[in-house]
Parts: structure tokens; sequence; C-alpha cells
């Protein structure tokens, strides 16, 4: 019996970019995509033929704006009326309606208008990173750590873990970023003595500080962690956009903001112009017929770029602030600051931090596009016992992000649990009724920091029936919270005369089961289409693959005049073909090439050339 643990990986899901890495012979590896890449865009494509998940996805955005759906993670875990996603919507060239209170993305998929919540969406990225993975280490995969913002509250949390569930994963853990950074931080460093660490992470669409203890006993504690989990590279790219827009009007009279496919051009060069920015101090934008047949050239400075963004840089200095207020540290008290997640490359950024902070140089001691991934491997492989040497005796102690509490008389924050409390974490609170007789009590419960709940995010309500009659302020109702590992929570009220309880896990936004369990068998189906898909292509390369290699071997062989024209006609008319019939399924396609392949002549060339052939011969229809 193999005795061999099933391996487990971690998952960095971001807004723009996704990496994966798994834990193997003492050491941790990023995984490389089919491209080659050690990142994937975080970016899902639908058209008429079928789906495509990451660079390729990425690739044909322009030409399918309207289908192409990125940032799914500003959607994971929102309403659909909450203010950062109405302002998202302005923005987006795909479509985001509303379903029932949730926001979910519409498309035309295979000429069926179709919709997918957000769960599904990052799902199918999680999918995609669930295959890199399988690729690189020869098996299924099943266990997986998944990070998350460490400011994303209750309901992003569970949102995302049923977007692991959806994509066929054991989600172990959902393990926050900045946390899992500092971990591939403290496991590349030799640490001697206790050292606090401040982890910046700006990546495409959420921004986190997260101040942690790192002792040489390889305990890994987090004092505190504040963020903004609506700030990121995406917002500096929207206002340089912005800026090409109204340039754009004044030299030319004209709007482009109705036309999906220019506003996708121009962000596509906004991406890459605010990359260029980050080495060099100028950078042009150029784009050839651009709206109306009207080309469009302009430059932009990098003082241009930092004057645009300034308001939004100097946005993450104030969680900075609150980060270090909650965890008693005063600036000097900081020995290293990890900067992680794209946005950090941004020279402006890095020159503030270092201002605020009062250092000369900000260490680059951790990969910034990697670290979160490195890290979530490692939890993964202390999840499933795969300790080795480097992660023996590592202790990881992470907070609650948010205040916890429920709505007294009044309308007051009652909190139960603190924020940046440790978790796992249990505490409870005994509350009693407000009027005479009263036999039900609707409990509330609210996430943050104000004194009223109306200034707090509502989170879900339940109720407890069956209070004995009584007058009010007799009956003793004990609400319990529980926060587990992953940062989710679970409500409990129980009238402690009768014992009658009622427990929700809490969650305004969290699909119920079934849908859960349709969802999974959903992403089933579309995955096997891909693999149909993927064969399907496969074998048109190979039809065109086989009559290059023809066509090359008869300009070789001294071939009677007769048959290098029937070659060559046969050759014609099969790329013909394959030009008239983009769509043929894959069992046409089979046919066609066991078909020229059976051909007298085809068969003599591929005899002598036995090896180069050789990979076109077996083809099996099914």
């Amino acid at each position: 019996m193999d005795q061999r643990r099933s391996p487990a990986i971690g998952i960095d899901l971001g807004t723009s970019f996704s990496c994966v890495g798994v834990f193997q012979n003492g050491r941790v590896e990023i995984i490389a995509n089919d491209q080659g890449n050690r990142i994937t865009p975080s970016y899902v494509a639908f058209s008429n033929t079928g789906r495509l998940i990451g660079d390729g996805a990425k690739s044909q955005v322009t030409m399918n704006a309207v289908n192409t759906i990125f940032d799914a993670k500003r959607l994971i875990g929102r309403r659909f009326d909450d203010e950062h996603v109405q302002t998202d919507r302005a923005r987006w060239p795909f479509k985001v309606v509303n379903d029932e209170g949730k926001p979910k993305v519409e498309v035309l998929y295979k000429g069926e208008m179709k919709r997918f919540t957000p769960e599904e969406i990052s799902s199918m990225v999680l999918v995609k990173m669930k295959k890199i993975a399988e690729t690189y280490l020869g098996e299924p995969v099943k266990n997986a750590v998944i990070t998350v913002p460490a400011f994303f509250n209750n309901a992003q949390r569970e949102a995302t873990r049923d977007a692991g569930i959806i994509a066929g994963l054991n989600v172990m853990r959902i393990i926050n970023e900045p946390t899992a950074a500092a971990l591939a931080y403290g496991l590349e460093k030799n640490i001697t003595g206790e050292r606090n660490v401040l982890v910046y992470d700006l990546g495409g669409g959420t921004f986190d500080v997260s101040i942690l203890t790192i002792d040489e006993l390889s305990v890994f504690e987090v004092l505190s962690t504040d963020g903004d989990t609506h700030l990121g590279g995406e917002d500096f790219d929207h206002i340089m956009v912005n800026h090409f827009i109204e340039e754009f009007k004044v030299k030319h009279g004209k709007d482009i903001t109705s036309n999906s496919r220019s506003l996708r051009r121009l962000k596509t060069a906004c991406e890459r112009a605010k990359r260029i920015l980050s080495s060099s101090t100028e950078t042009c934008i150029e784009l050839d017929a651009f709206f109306e047949g009207i080309d469009f050239y302009s430059k932009i400075s990098r003082a241009t770029f930092e004057k645009l963004c300034n308001d939004l840089f100097l946005r993450t200095l104030e969680p900075l602030k609150r980060a270090l207020l909650n965890a008693n540290l005063e600036i000097f008290q900081i020995n290293e600051v990890v900067l992680v997640g794209g946005s950090t490359r941004i020279p402006k950024i890095q020159k503030m931090l270092q201002d605020f902070m009062g250092i000369g140089i900000l260490k680059r001691s951790v990969n910034i596009d990697e670290a979160v991934a490195y890290g979530a491997a490692c939890q993964a492989a202390i999840l499933v016992g795969d300790r080795g040497d480097l992660l023996r005796d590592i202790v990881l102690v992470d907070v609650a992000p948010y205040s916890l509490g429920i709505e007294t008389a009044g309308g007051f924050m009652d909190k139960v649990i603190q924020r940046n409390t440790r978790i796992p974490a249990a505490a409870s609170r005994t509350f009693t009724t407000f009027y005479n007789n009263q036999q039900g009590a609707i409990v509330k419960v609210f996430e943050g920091e104000r004194a009223m709940t109306r200034d707090n995010n509502f989170v879900e309500k339940f109720e407890l029936k069956g209070i004995p009659p009584a007058l009010c302020g007799v009956p003793q109702i004990e609400v319990i919270f529980d926060i587990d590992a992953n940062g989710i929570v679970n409500v409990t009220a129980r009238d402690k005369k009768t014992g009658k309880s009622n427990q929700i896990m809490v969650s305004k936004n969290k699909l119920r089961t079934y849908e859960i369990d349709r969802m999974k068998i959903e992403a089933k189906k579309y995955q096997e289409e891909d693999e149909i898909e993927r064969q399907r292509v496969e074998i048109r390369n190979k039809v065109e693959s086989y009559l290059i290699l023809i066509q090359e071997k008869v300009a070789d062989e001294q071939l009677p005049l007769e048959e290098r024209k029937a070659v060559s006609l046969v050759c014609s008319d099969t790329f013909r073909w394959l030009d008239n019939n983009e769509s043929a399924v894959l069992m046409e396609l089979k046919r066609k090439l066991i078909e020229i392949q059976k051909l007298p002549i085809f068969q003599k060339l591929q005899k002598s050339t036995e090896k180069e052939s050789q990979k076109f011969t077996s083809v099996e229809i099914y």
C-alpha cells in the first residue's frame, strides 16, 4: 500500500494574477503554467467555441472585451448594491447584473446568454491553478490552502472558500496574504532573536498591512492587520485611463467612453505604461485607429503619473498608521518592511514608505509576486503533516481583521470579539429581553469598529424562539461567537433556562448548499468541454503540422511530377477545408487526418520519414 501523502498546494488567488506553489523535497516550488509563466492572469474569457482561462483569456481581451471577465475578486462576497460594485460596474466592459441582490456577470457563451456568480468565475481560475499543479506533479491534486486579503470580511472569506469547493478542491485553510508573505520572509531568513516585521501588500485590487513578530523559534504571531479591500493597481490604471480619455476629448472632440473595445485597448496600454514608468521616467501611448479611425499618440512622465495617483498612494498610509497603533508599536520598533504585490514596484510608493518609516533602503528579501503562494504552500504542507526540516517548528498565529458583535437596544454595537484577537477564538456575552413576555429574540450580527451598528457592516440576523414568558430583564440569552482558523464566524444564541438554541454560519451572501452542488456539477461539465476543445485544437494543429511536413518532404524527395501535383492538390484542398470549417468538431478533424494519412502517396512519404511522422500516425475515432 502506498503510504505517500497526497500533495497539497498553496494558491495565491489574486485580483490581477494568481500563483501556485507546492512544498516538496524540503523546499517550495513555484509552478510555471503552460506558457512558462510563474504567475497567471486571473482572467476568464467566453466565446462561441469555448472558454479560455489565464494568459489565453487576457491575450484576446481587446477583441472580446464584453465576454472576458477579470477583477472577480472585487465582486466576491459583496452585494450588488455595494458602493464599490457600483463604482466598478461603470469601469468594466463586461456586464454585471443584479440577481436577487447578488452580483452576477452576464456573458455570451456558445451562443447562449449565461450568468455566473463571482464564486464561479474565481473557481475557474482555481481550476486553472489546480491543473497547472497537476501537470507539474503528474498526479491529481485535491488539498489546497487559498489566500485572501487580511482585511477580507467574513462574507468574502466564505465566498472564496466556496469558490475552492466548486473547483473540486478540499480547502484546508483560508490564510491571510500578508501572513503568508511573512512566512515566506521568515523561512528565507535566518532569524536571530525577535523581529517585528511590517508587511506592506499592495496588489492589483486590494491593500493590506500586517505587523508580525517572528522569533528564532519559528513562531509567527500577527499583532495587527488593517487595509483597504478596494485599493490597488487597477485603481491606478483607471486614473491614467481617465487622464487619456480627457486628453483625447480635448484633442479630437470625441468621447470614447461608449466604445468598449477602445476603452479596453487604452486600459491595456495604460497597464503597460504603468509598468514601464517603474523603470523609466517617461513612456508613450501609441494606438493606431484608436477611435473612429483616429490614431492616438501621447506621452506620460513618471512625475505626471505620480501626481495623478498621489491621493491613492497616500491612502495606504492611514491603514499603516492604524496597524502600528493597534500593535502598540512605534515606527522605530519595526525591524524590517516586507514589500508584497506588483504595485509595490512603483518608485513613488517605495519613496513614500521610506520617508514614512524613516529608513534609507527598503529590503526586497522576498519575491513580491510569489511570496504569498510560497507561504500558502508552506501552510499546506504543514496541514498535511509534510513539515520537513524547513517547516518542523513553525507556529502560525493570526488575528481577526474586524470586531464582531450584535446590535443592542438603541442601535448600539456591543462587541463580543475585538479586532486583532488571536484566532481561532471564542467569546460569549449574555443578553436579556427588552420587554415583558418577550418570547423571541432577533440577533443581528455586525462587523466593524464604530459605536453604532448603522455605521458598521451588517452581516446576518437570525431568530431565537421559544423563550418562556417573563418580565423584561429576567431571561438570560447567551450569544457565542466562534471564529475558526480561516477567520470564518459561527454564532450561537442559547436561552440558558430552556437550553433552546439557534446557530448560523455568519454570511449575508453565502451560497446555499444546493447552489454549490449545482455549480460543482457545472464546473465539471465546463472542464470536460474545455478538454474536448483542447483536443479539438490539438488535432487541428496536428492536421496542419502533418500537411506542412508532407509538403517539406515532397520538396526533398525526387517524386514524379504527377505525384507532386497530387500531393499539392490534397494539401491545398485540406487547408481550404480547415479554413472553411473553423468550428469543425473533434471527430470530423480526426476523420480528415485519417483520410489523408491513408492516401497511398502520403503513406509512401510517411515511410521514408518514419521518425518525424510517427507522432501523426495513431489517431482513434471515438
